[in-house]
């Protein structure tokens, strides 16, 4: 009995241990949180490539994450009763920070209240400021760029803050685009293009086509001429494109569907692009003074007016979106 007894005390013992074990050192496994938010700037649009940390104040070891072009970032598997601090760093944009949160076991955070907004640039007045002489070398510049290297790409501007052209800029600009090489090619790939669709109403033939070509070639001139320099200097309007290049998708595709119908001023203000609807309409009028008779009319001149404000806006797309990348600038490429 006595050995008996000594079995079951040991028993006893071993299956004690683990009871006062967990009594004493175990605790409850707490479920982790998530934290998510989207990063916005001022006006509300989403910022793509920034760079969000979660930050544990009480620790040295953040966890960072950038953002997609939706601007959305998500924190997972994050412990609870912990002090967070989010802080968003984005380029051209002064850094954010979030107040400190704590999260409940379990708990989905949404952070609210995301406004970055554009970092303050410091500028200073330098009295031998010549806005002309900047100009000067930013025409220079813009009269090299090419698309692929060879397509001439010279009414764009890549400045963050091009200079006004003056009035004889703008005919230097308009001459140059009309008289290279390049824009003659194009002149006969276009009429070629007509003759096969028999527009305008020539007939067949090479005298035909070289009508189209003669036409073709006014059209072209006269557009250049009046939407980019004649209107321009007597309305002090700026013919260029100016290429955005960053911000959403969204900001992008705006601004390059509106340029057709807004421009900036010589003074650097907004204001209706003039210049542009007032070319069009004024090289689809003169169309009438040589186009055959099949292809005159009021109807004509609007319909004119209306696919060449269409050619306009899709260009002003792919200038935003594809030429960019593909034309050579400052001796390089996007």
């Amino acid at each position: 009995m006595p050995s008996l007894t000594r079995l079951h005390l040991a028993i006893a013992i071993v299956a004690m241990v683990p009871t006062c074990l967990l009594g004493e050192n175990a605790k409850p496994e707490l479920k982790p949180g998530i934290i998510v938010g989207t990063a916005l700037d001022v006006n509300g649009d989403p910022v793509a490539n920034a760079k969000v940390e979660l930050k544990a104040l009480d620790s040295s070891d953040p966890r960072l994450v950038t953002t997609p072009e939706s601007g959305g970032f998500e924190f997972r598997e994050v412990p609870p009763g912990v002090q967070y601090e989010i802080i968003i760093r984005a380029h051209d944009f002064s850094d954010w920070s979030s107040s400190s949160m704590k999260l409940e076991p379990g708990e989905f955070k949404i952070v609210t209240g995301i406004k970055l907004e554009i970092r303050p640039e410091v500028t200073r007045i330098d009295v031998t400021y010549d806005p002309v002489q900047v100009a000067t070398e930013q025409l220079k510049a813009e009269e090299h760029q090419r698309v692929l290297g060879f397509i001439p790409n010279f009414y764009v501007s890549y400045e963050k803050n091009p200079a006004p052209l003056t009035a004889r800029m703008k005919f230097q600009l308009a001459l140059k685009t009309s008289t290279d090489p390049v824009t003659a090619v194009g002149v006969l790939f276009i009429a070629s293009a007509r003759q096969a669709g028999d527009s305008p109403k020539f007939g067949q033939g090479w005298d035909a086509y070289g009508k189209r070509v003669g036409v073709t070639a006014a059209d072209g001139f006269s557009d250049i001429m009046i939407g980019g320099a004649i209107l321009p200097s007597l309305l002090h309007q700026d013919p260029r494109y100016f290429y955005q290049g960053t911000g959403a998708t969204g900001s992008r595709f705006r601004h390059a569907m509106l340029s057709p119908f807004v421009t900036r001023s010589d003074s650097g203000k907004s204001m209706p692009n003039y210049s542009s609807l007032g070319g069009d309409l004024a090289t689809a009028g003169l169309s009438n003074l040589y186009f055959p008779k099949a292809n005159r009319g009021v109807g004509l001149v609007f319909g004119n007016f209306a696919v060449g404000t269409a050619e306009r806006i899709g260009t002003s797309l792919v200038q935003e979106f594809i030429l960019g990348r593909f034309t050579k600038r400052g001796g390089h490429m996007e």
